[in-house]
């Protein structure tokens, strides 16, 4: 790395975040704005680069109304007492009208969304980007698209992480009508055809979001290798075919990565004070049963730490394959298990929550499944209480909750595929080795076949399923390091700041800009 980037300033930009570290700056306890995964995601890694030492600033949108409602969510969850405190505040809150009043985060690509997505990233390309001077941008999925093309234009480094793969494509006049100007950067985007020049394809060529990100960033990354190469290789159907190109264009160029995220820190059973009683793989057959009593409590579940409870704990999102998937064989489910009193609980959103809880009302299923909006507290818990966490993704692309269950004793039921194949070793009791439950056709039969094998392994004595959940306890604490994941990411950084840029561009070229016609 070059003294350059020894102690870069860094801004991250993301659409969501799960907390922010105390010490970020006035309110940072209150900024909490979750749809997914990625909220988590970027929560351990700002964590794990603060800790760092490097200036790391945070824009995201003012989501004033979810700030609101979330912020009696989060006593006692981040741990502040191991943050140092920072002397100036680092948090930049884009300021429109557009995302002050919604009360959920429902992150798709309707056009609600790309009015956030378009507001947000003109009040980081005209306002915060000027005010704090970054060294290098850090931007998170396709709601960020267009900033790794205007940060090229200016000569700046930029770094573009991937998550979902669902994207809009806009014109140029769209965005320009939103108060970007994107005439200044036009060259950067990456179009649906080659573009001929800007009058022509301002208004008859549109932008794809997320493979602008991916095309303009001088480096792309996304959180599995196994996601990329499924991505790559055809495998992935519901890929486009211009984000397949382009991830070959950077493979080959040498400016594609994958970086596996790690939990947050604060994802630990021994100190997480989010729980009724702490344990560690040591004590966890004695204590976890207390945890499963207060969650069931908590969801209005009838009590008994001896019933299997499995945890759902992404997005309730109808154009995911894997909640059609689990919404199509949980009467099975429940049948086959009824003896058992299997439970079943939900923390999450998403526009399938409705018809989630009309699913449990038509099967009379209240005493075995119940549901709730995302809570941090709720969420957490929900781990320590439960013994299985339910990841039937047909294409996850960070498995995150697979890594943070193995930590809390609750293993995980996946498809093997992308970043679940990562993380999660079908479990070989006998060979001491494994850390879950995967299937590998994506269908009824398979996710069954895999709640089979989960519900077998439960059936063992206690102690007996107990020595195996210390191991993966164990284990994954250690393999599933923020520490190596900051390493890599302060890696990845100086490769971007050592990467030879495009020059910015000067009066004399901007004679050379495109006119808009009148």
């Amino acid at each position: 790395m070059s003294s350059q980037a020894k102690h870069p300033r860094v801004l991250v930009v993301t659409p969501e975040v799960t907390f922010v570290p105390h010490g970020m700056g006035p309110g940072a306890r209150s900024i909490s704005a979750r749809a997914g995964g990625l909220g988590d995601i970027c929560t351990a890694q700002i964590h794990a680069l603060f800790e760092a030492g490097f200036d790391v600033h945070l824009a995201m949108p003012n989501y004033r109304n979810v700030f609101k409602i979330n912020a009696h969510r989060m006593p006692g969850v981040d741990l502040h007492s191991r943050m140092r405190e920072l002397p100036e505040s680092r948090i930049h809150l884009a300021q429109d009208r557009s995302f002050y009043y919604h009360p959920k985060l429902f992150l798709s690509t309707d056009w609600d969304t790309i009015r956030i997505a378009l507001a947000f990233q003109r009040e980081v390309i005209n306002l915060i980007i000027p005010e704090v001077q970054p060294d290098l941008i850090h931007c998170y999925d396709w709601m960020t698209g267009l900033i790794p093309a205007m940060a090229r234009r200016m000569g700046i480094p930029s770094v573009f992480s991937m998550y979902r793969l669902d994207s809009p494509q806009l014109l140029l006049s769209t965005i320009e009508e939103r108060g970007i100007d994107a005439a200044a950067f036009w060259q950067h985007c990456y179009y649906s055809r080659m573009p001929v020049n800007y009058e022509e394809t301002r208004t008859t060529n549109p932008v794809d979001m997320l493979t602008t990100g991916v095309f303009a960033a001088h480096l792309a990354t996304a959180f599995s290798q196994t996601f990329l190469n499924t991505l790559m290789d055809g495998q992935d159907r519901g890929a486009p075919p211009m984000l397949k190109a382009e991830l070959f264009n950077k493979l080959h160029a040498g400016t594609l990565s994958a970086i596996a995220p790690a939990p947050d820190p604060s994802f630990n059973p021994a100190t997480d004070r989010a729980l009724i009683r702490a344990y560690g793989p040591d004590f966890h057959a004695v204590v976890k049963p207390y945890n499963k009593l207060y969650l069931q409590e908590s969801m209005h579940l009838p009590m008994d730490s001896t019933v299997p409870v499995c945890f759902w704990p992404t997005r309730l999102d109808g154009a995911r394959p894997g909640w059609r998937l689990l919404a199509d064989t949980l009467e099975t489910i429940l049948e086959r298990y009824r003896e058992q009193h299997l439970q079943v609980v939900f923390v999450a959103e998403g526009d399938c929550q409705d018809q989630l809880r009309t699913l449990i009302d038509r099967l009379h299923a209240g005493t075995r499944v119940a549901v709730c909006d995302f809570d941090a507290r709720c969420y957490r818990l929900a781990y320590a209480g439960s013994d299985f966490v339910l990841m039937p993704l047909y294409l996850d692309p960070c498995a995150l909750p697979c890594r943070i269950g193995q930590r809390y004793g609750c293993l995980p039921i996946g498809h093997d595929a992308g970043a679940i194949h990562d993380c999660v070793e079908h479990l070989d009791a006998g060979a001491n080795r494994g850390s879950g439950f995967l299937f590998k056709h994506f269908d009824a039969a398979g996710l069954l076949w895999a709640i089979d094998q989960a519900m077998a392994f439960y059936a063992h004595p206690p102690e007996w399923r107990a020595c195996q959940v210390e191991r993966i306890m164990t284990e994954s604490l250690s393999r599933f390091d923020p520490d190596e994941m900051a390493r890599q990411t302060v890696n990845l950084y100086g490769c971007a700041l050592d990467r030879p840029l495009v020059k910015p561009l000067t009066e004399s070229d901007l004679a050379l800009e495109p006119q808009i016609a009148a």
